[in-house]
């Protein structure tokens, strides 16, 4: 996608300095940096404190790190791997990439694996961005069908209006992003979107995130308080909810960023349709209960007490926003029911989300998983 006009991806390797490139989203919308990755440590830092982030580019950085680790000299797969699968317990993405990585690696002699190991990162990150174009493709007739039937019935209508959760754009994967691919394909098309636009406490990666993106891309859009879906579904603002997944069980219940249950209930209630977009490599068929089943991670309080922000100086500053004396608990994820979800965008089509359904995807892509 492009940022100043330019296209960019969220991380490639440079072959002039023979590093892995990022940028560190923990300075977006304020500071656009770019980072240099020269180690597993730097790599799995990055996973942790969510200088990357969103599921599928989790798993990408995974696969770079275990480049890293191999060129410096680290030769014990298995212990590569099991770092870097501690750093974000949620993502399946991480699992299922290590998985590949490691299992492609293993056939190999240890002096041809650093390169094969770099070769295959970036083929997971092309991969990665086909995918999520494809996403896109499957996801434009559903807005498409939307915006004619708004038409219909409203002759003067002047747009699109769909509501979004946290960050699930090209900044949470390689390239154009799951649940704002759709969204992406139908603005390049004509179709008039207006994208209401989740803070999404604590992080604000809606804020911070989604909105510098939409901007970016010239794409009309809110920004809104959490708890504002509801009231806008009530009054007949959204014709649509689209967001991501970071786990989706075999039988379509979907893990998201604390919040998007919520965005659920309210669609549900109201009649508005809830779809998930996501890359089939975010589903989990070893799983088949979501709110039971899917380890839901626990930030650090920190993230709930403390916001950054630009203060009057126009300086990058971190400000403590409530009491000290009172305890907190930061659960970054929440699982909607698969009865609350009207389908699955995938790179491979759009789905009920059900066992029967789901289960051609785990031929393939999937079964490689359990």
């Amino acid at each position: 996608m492009l940022v100043n006009g330019q296209p960019q991806r969220t991380i490639w390797f440079d072959d002039a300095q023979q590093c892995v490139k990022i940028i560190d989203q923990t300075l977006l919308p304020h500071h656009f940096n770019i980072l240099s990755l020269h180690t597993l440590d730097g790599a799995c830092h990055a996973i942790i404190s969510m200088q990357v982030r969103g599921a599928p580019l989790i798993g990408v950085t995974a696969a770079f790190g275990v480049y890293l680790a191999l060129r410096e000299g680290d030769v014990d797969l298995v212990t590569i791997c099991e770092r870097l699968l501690q750093t974000r317990p949620t993502a399946v993405n991480l699992r299922w990439a290590l998985a590949r990585v490691q299992a492609e690696l293993a056939t190999l002699p240890v002096s041809e694996r650093t390169v094969a190991a770099l070769r295959l990162a970036q083929q997971m990150a092309d991969e990665d961005a086909a995918a999520c174009s494809a996403i896109g493709d499957h996801g434009l007739p559903l807005l498409e069908k939307a915006w004619e039937e708004k038409r219909r019935q409203h002759p003067e209508a002047k747009c699109l209006n769909v509501l979004t959760h946290c960050n699930a754009g090209w900044l949470a994967t390689v390239d154009w992003g799951t649940a704002l691919a759709p969204i992406y394909k139908a603005h390049f098309k004509g179709i008039p979107v207006h994208v209401w636009v989740d803070e999404t406490r604590p992080r604000n990666q809606g804020a911070f995130l989604t909105a510098w993106e939409l901007q970016q891309q010239g794409i009309p859009h809110t920004v809104i308080v959490d708890n504002a879906g509801g009231h806008l579904m009530q009054h007949g603002e959204v014709d649509m909810c689209l967001v991501g997944s970071d786990r989706t069980t075999a039988t379509g219940d979907v893990c998201n960023k604390i919040g998007t249950y919520l965005k659920a209930l309210a669609a549900f209630d109201n009649g508005v349709p809830f779809y998930v977009a996501l890359p089939v490599s975010t589903i989990d068929f070893s799983l088949g209960d979501g709110v039971r089943e899917i380890p839901i991670e626990q930030r650090h309080a920190s993230e709930v007490s403390h916001m950054q922000g630009l203060d009057a100086q126009g300086q990058l500053s971190r400000v403590q926003v409530m009491t000290s004396h009172s305890a907190i608990n930061n659960f970054g994820f929440d699982v909607t029911p698969a009865r609350l979800v009207t389908a699955l965008i995938t790179e491979r089509g759009v789905f009920a989300p059900n066992r029967e359904s789901l289960r051609p995807l785990h031929i393939g892509a999937g079964a490689a998983r359990d």
